[in-house]
């Protein structure tokens, strides 16, 4: 079959329709709010500003700023051959407002963040998408627009707590297992979830008959690598009848299945909850190449995909660039989290990817979506990982020492739509970090180990700055030649590799290194003396971070 030469066009509804329309005309159109005059995007029915209801659609003049690009080289979708430009812009009339689009008629290597870019439509299908150029002539770069909530002003909209009774204080984390973890392993992923769940049940010191909760992200659904069937596959192959379930991917990251169900258990509803979570990603794609399933999943939002903004790496190179801008933060910056990670990696047997990495080998490594090169880029793999989350009461009488819970943090302060969230920083990174400090005395100086979420090296980055590591914009000095973040350092950093290096497990291999640590069982990456640990899960999407510790 001849590759299509027409890109995937949008889910256009009725409450969408006159956006996609716009380029009959060469008008663009967007929803404004008549009551503040704020202009509203996506599209909703209400002002998320003033909450008015009263909203019209109305023309504006096509020109905007371009905030962020990346040039695609690794990524494709039918129409859009790489490389491609991915690209978000601010609208001139509201700067709060961004579109996610392509920038045609130009260089890529002629871009420069600032530029005045004006619209120009392309039809594919029924939709018009509206497309960006730079304006001939061009005037100075401009600066780019500042977030409504600037970041280090994020902990002043930081929710007091509800009450001064914890629920962390009610729950040990006792036992922790997993299946094996490899590429390619072409094992089906129950299998590979039943081994782990097993084995965290056997760590714990307890019987299947025991756990009465189960608890997993994303759960059930057209998640293609990224599932074994959810809870219902779980439960229909153990039978365990739980009083307490959850699955679901709008959760607190990909362990928020951990902090869902310390809730369940301070709450009385379960005793025992098993999490489990797994990611079957390179046998999948070994699969859709020999044709034996079909491909699923993947980023489909209509604002993103018709413009080939596919993976969270485009949106994420974007915002890494703002970084780059205004704090003066480089490639090479994010290069010794690549290179700690796997020198860290060359003491875990598990890990995928242990040979020496240097900063040449990371400097040269060919280009996935600029500034992200290959060993920006988590290790696809597959594996398991379970947890298990029991009422604080029953810890002593299990077979391991129990890990405790010093806090979590989940609020959610910025917006979480991608392209119009958190401009220097990964979004959901920020909010969650500063709701955690405020659940705790503790303080970053009191942690000794740190798993942060490393999908990229700049998830990463966004959260040693977040949780106060270092000073906002300040991860340039912090990183520089590695040394904080080493095994020695003052924040020893992804114990066992994180993600880039031991294998994209999704935030629950970071929970169980973190876990491993703190019950002093890490053998030649063990951190001396490591009794307390903080540990993040996603970002982007919403997400959440923990604080745990190793006495009571």
């Amino acid at each position: 079959m001849a590759e299509s030469t027409r890109r995937p066009p949008p889910t256009i509804t009725p409450e969408t329709q006159f956006y996609w329309a716009s380029g009959a005309d060469g008008r663009l159109r967007i929803t404004q709010c008549r009551s503040c005059a704020a202009l509203i995007h996506p599209p909703q029915p209400v002002c998320r500003y003033c909450r008015s209801e009263d909203l019209e659609v109305g023309a504006v003049s096509g020109f905007a700023t371009l905030i962020g690009f990346t040039v695609n080289h690794r990524l494709a979708v039918p129409g859009l051959p790489a490389p491609y430009v991915v690209a978000q812009v601010a609208l001139e009339e509201d700067s709060r407002v961004r579109l996610t689009t392509n920038v045609i008629g130009c260089d890529p290597a002629d871009l420069v963040l600032g530029q005045r870019m004006e619209v120009v439509f392309e039809q594919t299908g029924t939709a018009w998408l509206p497309l960006f150029r730079p304006t001939d002539p061009q005037s100075p770069p401009v600066p780019l627009p500042v977030d409504p909530i600037e970041p280090a002003a994020v902990r002043e909209h930081v929710r007091p707590m509800a009450s001064r009774e914890k629920f962390e204080d009610k729950v040990a984390l006792t036992g922790i297992g997993r299946s094996r973890i490899g590429r390619r392993l072409m094992t089906d992923p129950l299998t590979l979830t039943l081994t782990a769940c097993r084995n965290a049940v056997a760590d714990a010191g307890l019987g299947l008959d025991d756990i009465d909760g189960l608890s997993t992200y994303p759960g059930s659904g057209d998640f293609g690598p990224f599932s074994e069937g959810g809870v219902t596959a779980v439960e229909s192959a153990l039978g365990i009848r739980p009083t307490w379930y959850n699955g679901g991917a709008e959760t607190f990251g990909p362990g928020g299945s951990v902090i869902a169900a310390m809730l369940a258990v301070a709450s009385g509803l379960a005793r025992h909850v098993l999490c489990f979570r797994t990611v079957w990603e390179s046998s999948y794609a070994e699969h859709v190449r020999a044709g034996t399933i079909s491909p699923s999943g993947g980023i489909t939002d209509p604002w993103l995909a018709p413009f080939g903004a596919i993976s969270a790496a485009h949106l994420l190179a974007q915002t890494a660039q703002r970084h780059f801008r205004r704090y003066g933060t480089d490639r090479e910056t994010l290069g010794w989290i690549a290179l700690n990670q796997r020198a860290n990696a060359a003491l875990d047997p598990s890990a995928i990817y242990r040979e020496p990495l240097t900063m040449d080998d990371y400097l040269s490594a060919r280009p996935v979506t600029t500034p992200f090169g290959l060993y920006d880029c988590d290790v696809p793999c597959d594996g398991a990982v379970a947890v298990i989350v029991s009422a604080r009461e029953t810890a002593a009488d299990l077979a391991q020492p129990p890990v405790f819970v010093e806090a979590v943090g989940t609020q959610i302060i910025e917006r979480l739509e991608w392209d119009q969230s958190t401009l220097t920083h990964e979004p959901q990174v920020l909010g969650q970090a500063a709701h955690l400090w405020s659940r705790t005395t503790l303080r970053p100086d009191d942690v000794d180990v740190a798993e942060l979420y490393d999908g990229f090296t700049f998830n990463c980055l966004s959260w040693i700055e977040a949780l106060g590591f270092c000073g906002i914009g300040e991860a340039k000095d912090f990183l520089q030649g590695g040394k904080n973040i080493a095994r020695d350092g003052s924040l020893p950093l992804n114990t066992h590799g994180g993600q880039l290096s031991h294998g994209r497990t999704h935030g629950m291999g970071l929970i169980h290194e973190a876990i491993t640590q703190l019950r002093g069982r890490a053998e030649q990456r063990q951190i001396p003396d490591a009794r307390v640990a903080v540990v993040s899960s996603g970002g982007l999407t919403p997400s959440g971070v923990m604080l745990l510790r190793a006495d009571a």
